[in-house]
Parts: structure tokens; sequence; C-alpha cells
């Protein structure tokens, strides 16, 4: 299994309208609908207003690497444009399912 955990710092005010773009365009349920995906969750901090978790959970990197070729991943990075100062990736491999 692999486990990432994407920090987004979001640009001053943004963080809500992030989030609500991601699930008006139904991209945070196109990726739970994936092959592979065990978890795909959005949590807001408690001490920043503008900094979001997104907590992922993958089969293998075979799910992991189509999830990074689909449409809707493409539309995310899109997003983060607008929306996004900064994000910060931790990956995590794991043989425990």
């Amino acid at each position: 299994m692999i486990v990432l955990n994407v920090t987004y710092k979001c640009k001053a005010g943004m963080r809500e309208k992030f989030r609500e773009a991601l699930s008006a365009e139904g991209l945070d349920a196109a990726c739970r609908a994936e092959d592979g995906n065990f978890k795909y969750d959005y949590y807001m901090s408690t001490d920043s207003d503008d900094e979001m978790l997104l907590v992922e959970k993958w089969r293998d990197a075979e799910a992991l690497a189509a999830h990074q070729g689909q449409a809707h991943f493409k539309r995310i990075g899109e997003l983060k444009g607008d929306f996004v100062e900064e994000a910060v990736l931790e990956k995590y491999i794991s043989d425990n399912a």
C-alpha cells in the first residue's frame, strides 16, 4: 500500500474556494472511484485557515500511476495553480494493506 499525505498551503483566503472547486467538479469523487484507491480525504487545519491536508491510500504503484494519468488528476493540478501557494508531499510505502 502507498500512503500520500499532501499538505496544501493555499493562497490567503482561498482554502474553502479550493475545496469547493474540487467538490463542485466532482474531482474528489472521481479519485475515490478509481480502482486501487482505498482513501482520498481532505482535512482542514485548525491551526491555519490556509492549510489543508489530503490523505490518499493506494493499493500499489500501478494504481497510483494510473491515477496520475487520469484527466481529473490533471484538472486538480490546474486548480492548484489558481488556489495553492505550496504543496508538500510525503510518501509512505507499506507491505500492510
